[in-house]
This record gives C-alpha cells, structure tokens and sequence, in this order.
C-alpha cells in the first residue's frame, strides 16, 4: 500500500513533522512493507515557514529578537525564498505560546509588526504574513503601530497596546505607516471567521486566549470600533484571523487574504503526493466544527476528495462528525484515557494510532 502521512502540528505538543513520523512509525511497525510518504503540512500557523522552506528546497533564515505578546524580548526569525519573497509568521513573534499566562485583553502583535519590518529593510518585495496561533485579539494594531501607525484615543493620545484598549478609538492616523512591499501582501489565514459577530474573531477565538465572557464582549467592542474608524469590510472571510489581524492589514495595508491550508497545500504538492496513493492519513490537535473550514484536516479531505483517495483523522480531541470520505477516525485522548494524558506524550500515542490504523485500515483501503 502507498500511504500518504499529511498532518498540520498538534498545537502546544508535537510538530507536524514529528507527528506525521510518530504516526509512519506506528503504521510501519504493523505493516513494514507499506510505502509511506511523510508531508507534514500547516494552516498558515505555526510550522508554516518549515513547510515551505520543504516545499521549495531553498530559503534563507533570518534570525531577529522582536517584542513577544506580552511586551518581553523573544527570539523570533522569518524566511527568505527566492525572487525576493520573504514570509512572516505572526506565531513565532505574537503567538499564545510566548507568553507564560494568557493576557487576552493586553496581548498585542506589535513583534509581528517588527518582524516585518525587518523583511522591509533586507529588501523584500513581496511579502507572506502567515496568519494563525495568535495569542492576541487588537485586530493587527499592534504590527500596524509597529509599522507607523498611530491609534488614537479621543485626547489625541496613543492608545496602550492589546485588544481591551480598543473601545476608546477615536482615530487612526497611517500618515506615517511604511508602504507594503511593490509586489504586494498576501495573508496566509488559518480560518475563514469574519472579524465581528457570534463567528468572529472575540466571540469565536477569545476564550481560546483565555478571554471569560466579559473580556469577549470587550474585545468584541474594540473590534467594532476599529472597524467604525479604518473602515473596510469586516464581514471578509479570514478577516477574523489571528485576532481581527487580518482585518487590519487587508484595510490598512490592502494585503489579500488567502487559505493558508489550502495555499500551502498547493504549494507543497500535496495532488501530486496522492496520485496513486491508497490512503491518506491527516490529523491536528482538535478536530471541531471549524476545521473543515480553512484548516489543514479540511485541506487534506477536499484533496483528497478530489483525487478519489480515502482518508483517515488523528486527533488529539474529535468534537465533529468528520466527512463521509474519512474511514476511520481516531481520537488521541481516548487511547490515552484523557486529553492531558494525551497532551503529555503525544508521540507515544501518535504511534499507537498509526498501529491502530494499520490493523483497521491495511487490508481494506
């Protein structure tokens, strides 16, 4: 059999390429004559500057110290591909996992914002903004003010950083807000969520940030008022993307947004990978109700689909019915016997459900 091992990270326990061997390893243990290809693959999260770096076979690594989430120094870096096309990933300057607690109403993206600039001075022409694992809802002000520019509160004073101070916008000034790149922006978006709304970007992703319901009804207010004084249209799919950043840099800086699974999924090569392939295996840490909607399980089923391959989940947590075209689908923290559990040794049980696969799946698919 020729299997195809295509997972995104298990966000905050394994990468996707330490996920996608976990899983090879298990199927081979049962079944050691099966062809399996690894292609680990990401949403526009974290991992994506790995996938592509893969996905291309060149790039150059820029290491840069930028202001994390919760205002202390973080090592971050971005890529440099060919033909001047430097890529950005909001998670390793702004994402959840830089800061020690969740700070949902003061977290802020202004270290994505440096980073960019950083790609800017080495001469970028063209800019990726991968978009996902953001720690932050202030819909991309802080990479905007680190870009130059200004938001205001009604005395004229620049507002303190973090989704919770939006509520007092009174004015944006991008008089001093660096031009994108001459070859544009695009933004690789991890969902497809509006910016404002029961779908959006507070109500949706804040608890994921730690935000309680009050703090949601806050951010939501400062997103409104953001979107009142820039404009634009928040109701875009993906505009609710890492925190309403999206949002921010399509408005302000005219960046298009894209899927970022489906973008690098393309880019990867994953059609190629399934042509003649018998299975495909994907996974992530929790399958729910949005990820068949922009994330790298949707991805995969919609390719797979395509090529006429059947497919199978991995996932740490299974809250929704997958599609009709996945066989088998299993849950992490049932075979380990709780989500912590599975969290804690995520390889261990990333193995036992490739074996599991191999003795459901090897003689049927």
């Amino acid at each position: 059999m020729r299997i195809v091992v295509a997972p995104d990270s298990f966000k905050g326990s394994i990468g996707a390429a330490a996920a996608a061997a976990a899983l090879a390893q298990g199927w081979l243990s049962v079944r050691p004559a099966d062809h399996l290809t690894q292609f680990p693959l990401a949403d526009g999260g974290e991992g994506t500057l790995e996938v592509l770096a893969a996905a291309t076979g060149a790039g150059r690594w820029h290491p840069a110290e930028v202001t994390g989430p919760g205002g202390r120094r973080v090592d971050s870096y971005w890529l440099e591909l060919p033909g001047e096309t430097h890529v950005v990933e909001l998670a390793r300057a702004s994402g959840l996992p830089l800061l020690a607690a969740p700070e949902p109403l003061h977290a802020h993206t202004a270290g994505t914002g440096e980073l960019i600039g950083r790609a800017l001075d080495a001469g970028a022409r063209r800019l990726l903004i991968a978009l996902g694992g953001s720690a932050s809802t202030d819909g991309g002000t802080g990479a905007l003010a680190a870009l130059g520019a200004r938001f205001l509160d009604a005395a004229g004073r620049d507002l303190p950083p973090g989704g919770g101070a939006l509520a007092g916008l009174a004015a944006a000034n991008l008089s001093g807000l660096r031009p994108p790149p001459p070859d544009g922006v695009r933004c690789l978006t991890d969902v497809r969520a509006p910016l404002l709304g029961p779908a959006g970007a507070a109500a949706v992703f804040g608890p994921q940030k730690g935000a309680d319901a009050r703090q949601v009804e806050i951010l939501e207010a400062g997103l409104e008022r953001l979107a009142d004084v820039l404009g634009g249209d928040p109701a875009v799919p993906g505009a609710g993307a890492a925190g309403g950043a999206a949002y921010g840099f399509a408005t302000a800086w005219g960046a298009a947004l894209t899927p970022g699974a489906a973008e690098l999924c393309r880019v990867a090569g994953l059609d190629r990978a399934l042509a003649g392939a018998d299975l495909v295996i994907t996974g992530e840490g929790g399958y729910d109700r949005t990820s068949a909607d922009g994330k790298v399980a949707g991805a995969v089923f919609a390719a797979a689909d395509q090529a006429g391959v059947p497919a199978a989940l991995v996932a740490g947590v299974i809250a929704a019915v997958p599609p009709a075209r996945v066989v088998r689908a299993v849950a992490l923290a049932d075979l380990a016997g709780g989500a912590a559990d599975a969290r804690a040794s995520p390889a261990r049980w990333l193995r036992a459900a490739g074996r599991m696969l191999a003795l459901d799946l090897g003689e049927k698919c």
